[in-house]
């Protein structure tokens, strides 16, 4: 019988343009790192070894939420170590909070023999999502426990479909020196939008889906655009709109705030091109005097897995 496992979930870009709580895929880099192991106390235990800023307290940790929730749906009272070595920094919007929540529940399941699958450890993921944004959507979470292209039908029961999409795109990631909470930028959106605005998105996400699905890179590119949330968010990031043209000029097929922000990302058809957008988008930020790192990754496969 196992009793610690390591385990690492990718980070994950959310929204994806017109997808708002819809759609999502996962990273290969960056992403958390978790070590989880039985320990002889009875209790869950968090231990920061990754240099994040980490809430200690369990009962506002989302990782232990999430891992509160399935031991409790197994009405397992056996305590464990949740060991943060590896962490995306929270208020990144590429999924922080998913990573810590899916890699708690993915670790503690292995070491108790699999009672779940793999997608039936969604729901459990989801709480400590809930209470780090205020809701419950999953376009972070499916990503990052299944890997690649998620669509999330509907919610009332959750439907998660896998979309298939084009082998040859990478993603450039900026994440620019700035702290955007979810839960905040989530308040600042309407409750009700114009049915113009809502036409346009449901076509700009049937074109984003049906692009991914039929390797149509020109598709793709011109679903890529929000006028839900985007027009909103972007007020806090500097000239925003410029910003995005020149990624395209530059060859990106398309660029969008990833999740509610202040990371963007931009969808390439080669690793050369992502490289060139992920460098564009810094200079930019520098010119504001905004520090940003960045990474360059493909869309991943493999969703949250042990390695170790």
């Amino acid at each position: 019988m196992k009793t610690e496992v390591t385990v690492f979930c990718p980070a994950t870009v959310s929204n994806v343009g017109p997808g708002f709580d819809l759609l999502g895929f996962a990273l290969e880099n960056p992403g958390d790192e978790i070590v989880v192991r039985r320990n002889d106390i009875g209790e869950l235990r968090l231990i920061n070894e990754s240099g994040i800023d980490l809430p200690m307290d369990p009962s506002k940790n989302i990782a232990s939420i999430s891992a509160v929730s399935l031991l409790e749906e197994l009405n397992i009272t056996d305590g464990f170590d949740l060991i943060f070595t590896k962490k995306i920094k929270p208020g990144s919007g590429i999924g922080s909070s998913a990573a810590s929540c899916v890699a708690a529940v993915v670790g503690i399941n292995e070491i108790l023999g699999s009672p779940f699958s793999t997608p039936q450890l969604l729901p459990f993921a989801m709480e400590g999502e809930v209470f780090a944004s205020g809701s419950y959507h999953a376009d972070n979470i499916a990503p990052a426990l299944l890997g690649g292209f998620t669509l999330i039908r509907g919610y009332d029961p959750l439907d998660i479909k896998h979309l298939p999409f084009p082998d040859d795109l990478y993603c450039a990631i900026i994440h620019p020196d700035l702290e955007f909470k979810t839960k905040e930028g989530r308040e600042l959106l309407p409750k009700n939008i114009p049915l113009k605005t809502a036409l346009i998105q449901a076509g700009n996400l049937a074109g984003l889906v049906a692009g991914l699905t039929t390797n149509d890179h020109a598709l793709i590119g011109r679903s890529i655009t929000d006028v839900f949330a985007e027009p909103i968010r972007s007020k806090k990031l500097p000239e925003f709109e410029k910003l995005k043209k020149l990624t395209l000029e530059e060859g990106a097929l398309g660029t969008g705030i990833s999740g509610s922000g202040p990371s963007l990302f931009s969808l390439c058809r080669s690793e050369d091109i992502a490289t060139s957008v992920a460098e564009l988008m810094k200079r930019h930020f520098a010119d504001h005097n905004i520090k940003s790192e960045y990474y360059i990754s493909t869309v991943s496969q493999a969703g949250c897995r042990i390695t170790g």
